[in-house]
């Protein structure tokens, strides 16, 4: 039988290939000691792009050169060299798959059934990143306000911003929900975002809930000489998702908010790319673990948080924070804020907002790992202080503030009855509060 010509192989130099013609996925993978590596990546690469398991007719040499994926790099770690030992149950690796992006186009939908489709069911594969040329983000608009754009709109320079999540997450009365509202803005929440959990629900729609939430905004505004926005969560079927966006714009909402994982990216990305919508759009990351948390299988937060729903368009990403609730390693933690805030061509930085869980005393720490360019996100530790929502809000703010000032907050609690209050309740992040 006559070999396949060199270039229609699913094997490659990474130094042979033309980058900006390749979307390149980096896995883990780990297979019994006596598994060939190589057979298993190249059968892969054949599998995610021109052939099955067989050889069939029209996989000629020609469609080989042309739409082939092709495994460019296969490091095993740790690195055998000369034995195997005895008692090794399997060998683990990290394999880098280069695919021609001609084949899916300049879109999410395909990109995932390409890179990590039927190959997500053969046992520990993990995909840890992918690589996207320039040729390919051009396709993509991205944030229409990111940080930079929220500062403008805000008018908020330097320090980082403040959002408050309407707790409880589900409630029968958008008055309770609004008046909560004015509580937490007055206080100086920055942005006011409903809960993922409370959408469109005939018990307390939309269109109830816009008019008397911007109202709120309206008369806390106007009280503390600032601008807030409510980000109304307009997540639903794909239809419906997209007359929401238009009727919440037409009801007067400053943002949006959608369960971006819910609707899917592809829905996600066209409410972000559409024109007409000229607010800014907040990601929230819900169902994420379920695609993300197992250690040896799914693809990893800094992607499925982190730089895709970038791409698409998102302003602000909520993802879990490893400081109150939320079960997270701090390397993944930076590893999403890190793939929303570093140059990625054309796209703009998307704002982080770390959340789930954190009080005012963890500010502190939160800033110092993050820097100041982030929304802190906060629900309980603001409508559950012992003086109410608007106390708590102050809290923060006044917790914002000494970081900002470079005073410890435990310091600065001493003169400040709010954040002495919530400290006293909820302590700090680090090592607790003691007056």
């Amino acid at each position: 039988m006559d070999r396949l010509p060199l270039e229609a192989m699913p094997d490659a130099l990474p130094d042979s290939i033309d980058m900006e013609k390749y979307v390149i996925g980096t896995y883990y993978v780990g297979l019994p000691p006596m598994i060939d590596v190589r057979e298993v990546a190249y059968a892969a690469a054949v599998e995610q792009s021109t052939g099955t398991w067989t050889l069939v007719p029209g996989e000629t040499v020609a469609v080989r050169k042309r739409h082939v994926a092709k495994v460019v790099g296969i490091y095993e770690v740790p690195a055998y060299e000369y034995s195997i030992p005895r008692d090794a149950e399997r060998r683990q690796y990290i394999i880098q798959v280069a695919f021609p992006w001609e084949n899916f186009g300049q879109q999410i939908p395909m990109l995932l059934s390409t890179v990590i489709g039927n190959i997500s069911l053969g046992g520990r594969v993990k995909c840890l990143d992918m690589r996207f040329p320039k040729s390919w983000l051009k396709g993509f608009k991205g944030p229409k306000f990111g940080m930079k754009g929220l500062r403008k709109l805000l008018g908020v320079k330097k320090r980082p911003l403040l959002n408050n999540m309407i707790k409880p997450c589900v409630y029968t009365s958008a008055k309770m929900g609004a008046d909560l509202c004015y509580k937490a803005s007055v206080g100086g929440a920055d942005i006011i975002k409903d809960d993922e959990l409370l959408a469109n629900p005939h018990f307390n729609t939309i269109e109830e809930r816009i008019p008397l939430f911007m109202e709120a905004l309206d008369r806390a505004d106007s009280e503390k000489g600032e601008k807030t926005l409510f980000t109304v969560n307009i997540t639903d079927s794909v239809p419906k998702l997209f007359e929401n966006a238009e009727r919440a714009i037409d009801l007067g909402a400053n943002a949006l908010m959608i369960n971006f994982m819910a609707v899917g990216y592809s829905a996600f990305r066209h409410v972000c790319e559409d024109p007409s919508i000229k607010v800014p759009i907040l990601a929230h990351m819900d169902i994420a673990g379920a695609m993300s948390y197992s250690p040896i299988t799914g693809i990893a937060t800094n992607l499925v948080i982190g730089k895709l729903p970038r791409i698409c368009g998102s302003d602000i990403t909520v993802f879990p924070a490893p400081y109150g609730k939320a079960p997270i390693l701090k390397e993944r933690f930076f590893a999403m804020a890190h793939d929303m805030i570093m140059p990625l061509h054309n796209i703009e930085q998307t704002a982080p907002m770390p959340s789930g869980g954190i009080s005012q005393g963890m500010v502190e720490e939160v800033v110092d790992d993050l820097g100041p360019d982030i929304v802190i996100g906060s629900g309980g530790a603001i409508h559950a202080h012992p003086d109410g929502s608007t106390a708590g809000a102050v809290a923060f703010r006044q917790a914002i503030e000494a970081k900002m000032q470079g005073i410890p907050v435990s310091r600065y609690a001493k003169e400040h009855e709010e954040l002495k209050r919530a400290m006293e309740s909820w302590g700090s992040g680090r090592t607790g509060f003691d007056l």
